[in-house]
Order: C-alpha cells, then sequence, then structure tokens
C-alpha cells in the first residue's frame, strides 16, 4: 500500500475486499509516524495500543459484512477536540494534563462509524495563530519543505495527512483553520455552513465562528468524513437541523476582482486565473461580482474573535480545571496560573477581546464590528442570488519560513484575510490544491477557495472536484 496516495475511498474499497486489514493499515501508518515524525512534530501523542485496538474491532465488523465508510480508516485528531478518557490540551500548558470526562460530538459518531484515532494533532495553541508556530509543545514543519509552516491553528492535522501519517484527519476552523493549513500542504480543507456538524466537545475559541471540518487528500474523501460528522445536536444550541441542501450543479462563478488586490503574490495570483480559465472551459460562466465590505473582514473578525476568545478563556482560571500555581489569593492563583499557563499569543488576544469589551470602548469597537459583521452576511446573500458560488484564493501567499512573522502579529493576521468573511457570514467554503508557486527551488502548493452559500456543501464538492481535473 502505498501511503501518500491512499485515500479513504481507495481504502474502503481494499479493506472490504480483504487486500489487506485494518489492523495492517493501522500497522503501516504507525510505522510512518515513528519514522517521520520525530521530524515533523504532526503527533503530540500517538495511541499506538489503542489504534491496535480499535483496528481489531473493525475487522470483526468488516467480517460481519456492517462496515461504515470510515470502518477502519485511520485518523488524526486535532488537540482540542475531546475524547473521553484521552488528555486534550488544545496544545496548551494550561491543559497539559487534562483529561477529557466526555466524547465529542463528532468523535462519537466517528466510532459508530468504528474509525481508528491514531492520536492527537499539533495546533497553535487554543486554536490561536496561522502557523502552529503558538504552540506550548513546539511547532509542526511542513512535509513539503521542513524549513516552512504547515499553517495553522490545524497545521498538526494537515502535516499528518500531508505526510501519509494518517489517512484523514479533523480540523476546527474559526477563520481558515483548516483551509489555510490545507492549501499550505497540498490538501483539501471544508469549512462547513456553520451549524451543521455540532460543536460539542469542541474547545471553544470563538463560539459564533468555529466549526469543525475534514482535512483530506481529494475532494470525495472530505464529503465521505463530512458525512459522517454532520448532523443536528441537541447538546450544542447553534446545531442547525439536518438537512441537506440543495444539490444543483453549480454554473457561475463569482469573482470579487477588487478583493483580489488585497495584497495577492502574483505567481499565485496567476495560478487562480489559470484555474478560473479551465473552469470557464469546462462550462462554467465566470464573472466579476462587487462584494465593497469583504475588506473589511479582517478587521472585524479581529475584533469579534479576542472578544469570544476573552470570554471563553475565562474558565481556565487554576480553579476548576487544569494548571494551578499555588499562591496566597485567589486573586493570586488567577494571576499565576494564567500567566504561566498561556503562551504570548493567546495573552495577547485576551487583552485585545478584554479592551474591545471593556466600558467605553463596546461602542466605538465591539458593537460597530458586529454591525459590519452583518453588512457582509448581507453582502454575502445578495452576492448568491447573482452566482452560485464565489471564488477566491485561498491565501495571499504559499507557505512561509518559520519565524518570518512571527515578529509581526498584524502581517500574520493579513494571511486570514481571504478566509474569515467565511466564518464571519457562517456559510461553508473549501480549499481545493489548483497548483504551485516556486520559491527558492522548492515547489509550493496553493489552494483555491469556493465559497457556496447556506448548506451548500455539495455545490463545493461537485466544484471541487471538476478544480482537482483541471490539474491533471
Amino acid at each position: 500500500m502505498d501511503l501518500s496516495k491512499l485515500t479513504i475511498a481507495k481504502a474502503r474499497r481494499a479493506l472490504d475486499l480483504k487486500e489487506y486489514s485494518a489492523l495492517e493499515l493501522t500497522d503501516a501508518y504507525l510505522k510512518n509516524i515513528a519514522a517521520r515524525d520525530p521530524e515533523i512534530h504532526a503527533y503530540l501523542e500517538v495511541w499506538e495500543k489503542q489504534a491496535r485496538e480499535e483496528a481489531k474491532a473493525a475487522d470483526e465488523t468488516i467480517a460481519q459484512g456492517q462496515a461504515k465508510a470510515l470502518t477502519g480508516i485511520p485518523l488524526a485528531i486535532k488537540d482540542n477536540i475531546l475524547i473521553e478518557g484521552r488528555i486534550a490540551s488544545s496544545a496548551s500548558k494550561i491543559l497539559e494534563n487534562y483529561v477529557a470526562s466526555y466524547d465529542a460530538t463528532v468523535i462519537a459518531k466517528l466510532k459508530g462509524s468504528r474509525a481508528v484515532f491514531l492520536g492527537r494533532t499539533n495546533m497553535d495553541e487554543f486554536a490561536m495563530g496561522s502557523s502552529t508556530e503558538n504552540s506550548a509543545f513546539g511547532p509542526t514543519k511542513n512535509p513539503i519543505d521542513t524549513s516552512r509552516i504547515p499553517g495553522g491553528s490545524s497545521g498538526g492535522s494537515a502535516a499528518a495527512v500531508a505526510g501519509a501519517m494518517a489517512a484523514a484527519a479533523l480540523g476546527s476552523d474559526t477563520g481558515g483553520s483548516i483551509r489555510q493549513p490545507a492549501a499550505h500542504t497540498g490538501l483539501v480543507g471544508l469549512k462547513p455552513t456553520y451549524g451543521a456538524v455540532s460543536r460539542f466537545g469542541l474547545m471553544a475559541m470563538g463560539s459564533s465562528l468555529d466549526q469543525v471540518g475534514p482535512l483530506t487528500k481529494i475532494v470525495e474523501d472530505a464529503r465521505i468524513l463530512f458525512e459522517a460528522i454532520r448532523g443536528y445536536d441537541g447538546n450544542d444550541s447553534t446545531s442547525l437541523p439536518d438537512s441537506k441542501g440543495e444539490a444543483k450543479k453549480p454554473r457561475s462563478i463569482g469573482v470579487p476582482r477588487k478583493f483580489l488586490e488585497s495584497g495577492v503574490d502574483k505567481d499565485l495570483l496567476d495560478v487562480f486565473e489559470r484555474t478560473l480559465e479551465s473552469l470557464r472551459a469546462n462550462g462554467y460562466e465566470v464573472k466579476d461580482i462587487e462584494m465593497p465590505t469583504l475588506p473589511y473582514g479582517l478587521a472585524v473578525y479581529y475584533i469579534v474573535m479576542p472578544a469570544e476568545a476573552s470570554t471563553n478563556l475565562a474558565r481556565f482560571d487554576g480553579i476548576r480545571y487544569g494548571l494551578s500555581i499555588p499562591a496566597g489569593s485567589i486573586g493570586e492563583v488567577y494571576a499565576r496560573t494564567r500567566g504561566q499557563g498561556f503562551g504570548p499569543e493567546v495573552r495577547r488576544r485576551i487583552l485585545v477581546g478584554t479592551f474591545v469589551l471593556s466600558a467605553g470602548y463596546a461602542d466605538a469597537y465591539y458593537r460597530k464590528a458586529r454591525a459590519v459583521r452583518a453588512a457582509i452576511t448581507d453582502e454575502f446573500a445578495r452576492a448568491f442570488t447573482e452566482t452560485d458560488i464565489i471564488a477566491v484564493p485561498t491565501t495571499p501567499a504559499p507557505a512561509f519560513k518559520f519565524g518570518e512573522k512571527t515578529a509581526d502579529p498584524l502581517a500574520m493576521y493579513a494571511e486570514d484575510i481571504f478566509s474569515v468573511p467565511v466564518n464571519l457570514a457562517g456559510v461553508p467554503a473549501i480549499s481545493v490544491p489548483c497548483g504551485s508557486v516556486a520559491r527558492e527551488g522548492k515547489d509550493l502548493p496553493v489552494g483555491f477557495q469556493v465559497i457556496a452559500p447556506h448548506g451548500g456543501e455539495e455545490r463545493l464538492f461537485s466544484i471541487g472536484e471538476d478544480i482537482e481535473k483541471t490539474r491533471h
């Protein structure tokens, strides 16, 4: 078996035909992890014993003729998704030894499918970052060029799949944290409609923005994994009724041209334009559309997200769970625990969020940002009355080198310019590899991002498969 080319769909066929067992497949991935991960550092913890037990159980299910799409498929799980009885640290010292007391809904669904869990993957601490350099346990490297970042915050999940150390992985996307690492590592990354996948058991960063989704090698795999984890959940107050959107084939592609003037590398833009031309040749109508509010998305996101994060992270106080630094007063316990437990980026965002919510500033910043967010949401709704889908690059540049942007937080935040409007509006989007650009003798992958209206995942899968064909 060639793990570098193995997809969920191919593995499913091979397992059902008894070409190899789930245990043999799991062992192959574990062997590859042992060989490659000391350099890549995609995983924070590998569950060898449990993975083999899960694989044996999957083999029994297959033998009984009761296999589902993900039975026996080895997956990697981002470290902010809870699995009962296993550590979930969100790559933070403050939760370094926290053991989850229940399963996230997405995990319960995957367990019901008899999927195999290989381990928990590295990430930016509490999902705050675009490079996986903010992990308290060290950065993850891009398997395509180990001098470069894999993207973030789901960089560990992306590196695990791109490095053939998992068949697929789950990540979370608050402002592009699935799509951006997918683009940087040559993968498919899906950010579902907000509410289509339960957030129960996902550690909250920005509650109105977070969404769990798949990182896979091909679009077909993203559909398989999405179908397995989607659905209404009474434990999640933001969960949507489980109804599939219309499956009509998209024919028109809207391109907000003025938005593309936001500092995209020229060669990356050339790859994007060539992909558009290929889609046009395939029968799609490509037209320019006006979305003048989109450029404000980045500023809005970096007000709304820190505000929500500062509220969500208030629970990590050294009293209820996680790290606790003893001190003479309860105020000192809070201060010492949070000071030592949180990394610099998390502290920065908590401070920004607390500031924009504070008396005297909430009107000037937070409430104004919410108003512009509503305008962006309305703008997407209007755009989808004149076009089936919207296309933009996933990122403004390919994967950058370690340390290149750490001294300039604003430059790091600008990496998210094309992805954050999607989360603000709650609509689904997918990043599909569309080619590469050369940097210092390396061909670095770039992503083509397609955005659909609420519930429009089938549109994304349909055009995503057409984009894949343009690369062959």
